[in-house]
């Protein structure tokens, strides 16, 4: 006895439509975080007293644990605090990157 065979015939691929290349637009800041906060006593310890915002506060945030060699060598996503820190992270002797930014938001207006 002979076996039939039937090939599964797969349906036709149309072929890709072009897409239409569109002018990007320079990117708008976010204008929340462009606001000007204001840190608190802990804080402006660290990085200054002066309205900034949010993301210069970030910024001068990394500046001082770079400057001053306070990201963990091991796990470089953990900051071990110094005394300054200490306060502004609620006396945590070590916190992530991300919790870091929940703690600080504490002291900003």
């Amino acid at each position: 006895m002979a076996k039939k065979t039937t090939a599964a015939k797969k349906p036709a691929k149309k072929p890709a439509a072009k897409k239409t290349t569109a002018k990007k637009t320079a990117r708008k800041p976010n204008a929340a975080f462009m606001k000007p906060v204001q840190p608190d006593a802990a804080l402006s310890a660290v990085v200054g007293n002066k309205p900034m915002p949010r993301t210069e506060v970030t910024k001068k945030l990394w500046a001082y644990i770079k400057k001053n060699g306070l990201q963990d060598a091991k796990n470089r996503r953990n900051i071990n605090a110094d005394d300054a820190l200490k306060v502004v992270f609620g006396g945590k002797k070590q916190v992530s990157m991300f919790e870091m930014t929940k703690l600080v938001s504490k002291h900003v207006k």
